[in-house]
């Protein structure tokens, strides 16, 4: 089956120069009520949560992504994750600032490193997204309107870099990086490119799904001269990827950048396996990988839109044997208060030995897997060569 990918319409009242300029894109995002109010016939639950004020999160979507969503449905998927709802004030079963503890110190060593995993950091080089969804797990530092990162922030950041030598990654995040210049793309990614230890960079960016024109030529060759660097796009629903989006992720593909997907199953949005293997499908189609499949963080005001675990693991139990494992996103939850992530798989083993394990399939195949005898196993003799890199990345967390 070949997938089709549609275009968006555009206003009549909008040039094509202005429609496919991203700048343009961010300086005409809807904020207030009245910019919302021409696009959408609103319902009262979210016209509540635009009275709300400063006491609900920051409102922003780009006209493109606008035009995505439904104008008369309030319970349209796309429509769910870009306009606020009354019940983001309700009190909530749950409800974490900082889910994922990345303000904990320990986590934060300086402004603007997290560092919760060993050979990796993530690096928020800005605060600004050109949509703000409405399950941001990071609502305690997105939305500031700080488009750069400070002087002396960027300086200590790479510092600490530079220091940490177990570091293999750096994470760039924010907000988006994509919302900033490419000159100052080029600088970070060329800073980091003289840190010898940095091996992969990675960019976590909206971008493509809410500005698909970002993804310049001028942009590709920046990151194609600072390789390997992988794109990570967060596609969460099929009707994202429309014909200005598929030309974004090829664009990357074929200029040898990696596009690997990171979903987050929402309520109401893609919490359904035919939803899931749609966008799974079509970004392979595009050969982005699926990558995460994120259990909903439990943010301020995202009771009405996070699903059950078991309502996840349902969804994975039904896709698993149907789709192909290219296509299959890895269900993950990150533990509350920064306790990283916990992966999901179903599980089909039924009982277990010394001498091996019981298994019954996604399609009812029973079976054993039997070990060979434990005294047999053996250290590759070579091993000890690797040892010394092992330790330096398992203590990258300490000078």
């Amino acid at each position: 089956m070949k997938f089709t990918f549609s275009p968006v319409e555009r206003a009549d009242s909008v040039p094509a120069e202005k429609w496919f300029d991203w700048t343009w894109q961010l300086q005409s995002a809807l904020k207030s009520v009245n910019d919302f109010e021409k696009n959408f016939q609103l319902a009262d639950f979210e016209r509540k949560a635009f009275e709300a004020g400063s006491e609900i999160f920051n409102i922003r979507c780009t006209p493109y992504y606008a035009a995505l969503a439904s104008k008369n449905n309030p319970h349209d998927p796309v429509r769910r994750i870009l306009l606020p709802h009354e019940r983001e004030l309700f009190d909530p079963k749950q409800a974490q600032l900082d889910p994922l503890g990345e303000r904990k110190s320990e986590n934060s060593p300086v402004r603007r490193i997290v560092h919760r995993y060993s050979d990796r950091v993530l690096f928020l080089v800005t605060d600004i997204c050109s949509v703000y969804c409405r399950y941001c797990t990071r609502k305690h530092f997105t939305g500031a309107d700080q488009a750069f990162l400070k002087t002396d922030e960027y300086e200590e950041a790479l510092k600490y870099i530079r220091q940490h030598t177990g570091i293999r990654e750096v994470i760039l995040s924010g907000g988006d990086p994509l919302t900033i210049s490419d000159a100052k793309i080029d600088r970070v990614l060329s800073d980091l490119r003289k840190i010898d230890h940095v091996e992969i960079i990675r960019i976590g960016s909206r971008m493509p799904v809410v500005a698909p024109m970002r993804v310049t030529d001028d942009l590709v060759r920046i990151l194609k001269k600072h390789k390997p660097v992988f794109m990570m796009t967060h596609f969460n629903h099929p009707r994202e990827l429309t014909a200005e989006a598929a030309i974004a992720v090829e664009n990357f593909v074929d200029n040898g950048i990696p596009v690997m997907n990171q979903m987050v199953l929402l309520n109401g949005v893609n919490n359904h396996p035919a939803v899931v293997q749609a966008l799974s499908r079509r970004l392979l189609y595009l050969r982005a990988k699926p990558y995460y499949m994120f259990q909903c963080d439990p943010s301020i005001g995202t009771d009405h839109l996070r699903t059950s675990i078991d309502n996840s693991l349902q969804i994975q139990r039904e896709l698993w044997g149907h789709l192909s494992g290219l296509a299959m996103p890895q269900l993950s939850v990150d533990i509350p208060d920064g306790g990283g992530k916990a992966y999901y798989a179903p599980q089909f083993e039924v009982e277990r030995n010394e001498a091996g394990r019981k298994f019954v399939g996604w399609d009812g195949v029973e079976s054993e897997y039997i070990n060979p005898d434990a005294s047999e196993t053996r250290i590759p003799i070579d091993a000890e060569v690797y040892f010394e890199e092992w330790e330096n990345l398992k203590s990258a967390k300490k000078l």
